[in-house]
C-alpha cells in the first residue's frame, strides 16, 4: 500500500512536502522506528480513544505511553481506548494497527503531546506496517497548530522509576 489514500490526499491538498521511508514489516510504532532507524522520539504514534461524545486521537512520541487521565482532564472528557473493530471502520484505507498520526485527514479530533513541539523531523505511520511518512517538524506543527496540545504522555523509563500504573497506549 505504501501510503493510505486519505493521508496522501490530505498532505497533497495542504501542499505538505514529505517522503516515504520503507522498513521491514512491524506490529508497533516503536518497532517501526527501530526497523527504519528513526529516533524513537521522532516517530509520532496515534492512540485512538472514545467516549459518549465520539472519538479523539492522541498523538505522542512512539517511546512514550499515553496518560488517558491527563487527556480527560485537558479535554474535560471521559475517554477510554478504542477497540480494534472500531479502528478498522474509522481508518478503512489503513491496515489494522497502522493509524496515521495526522488523524485530521480522517476528520477526527486530535490532541498532541508537547514533546513534539521542538522535534526537527517527524515520522508517522503511513497506513501500513512497512512504511513511514517523513515530514519536517515545522510542517507537522503547522498542520497541528490549531489543535489542542499538552503534556499527555511520559516515557516508560520515567514511569518505571516512580511506579506509575495509570498509563495506556
Amino acid at each position: 500500500m505504501a501510503i493510505a489514500k486519505t493521508l496522501k490526499s490530505y498532505l497533497d491538498r495542504h501542499n505538505v512536502p514529505y517522503d516515504m521511508v520503507h522498513h521491514a514489516h512491524t506490529q508497533s510504532a516503536l518497532d517501526s522506528a527501530f526497523s527504519a532507524h528513526v529516533p524513537v522520539h521522532q516517530l509520532a504514534k496515534a492512540v485512538v480513544m472514545e467516549d459518549l461524545h465520539g472519538y479523539v486521537v492522541a498523538v505522542i512520541p512512539s517511546d512514550n505511553r499515553l496518560n488517558v487521565r491527563w487527556v480527560n482532564e485537558e479535554l474535560d472528557r471521559e475517554l477510554h481506548l478504542c477497540s480494534e473493530d472500531k479502528l478498522r471502520k474509522l481508518f478503512r484505507d489503513c491496515d489494522s494497527g497502522a493509524v496515521p498520526a495526522l488523524a485530521s485527514a480522517y476528520d477526527l479530533p486530535v490532541i498532541w503531546d508537547d514533546r513534539l513541539l521542538h522535534v526537527a523531523d517527524i515520522y508517522i505511520e503511513a497506513g501500513d506496517h512497512e512504511h513511514l511518512v517523513h515530514l519536517l517538524g515545522r510542517d507537522f506543527r503547522e498542520m497541528m497548530e490549531m489543535l489542542p496540545h499538552s503534556m499527555i504522555s511520559r516515557s516508560a523509563e520515567t514511569m518505571a522509576a516512580d511506579g506509575s500504573r495509570a498509563w495506556s497506549g
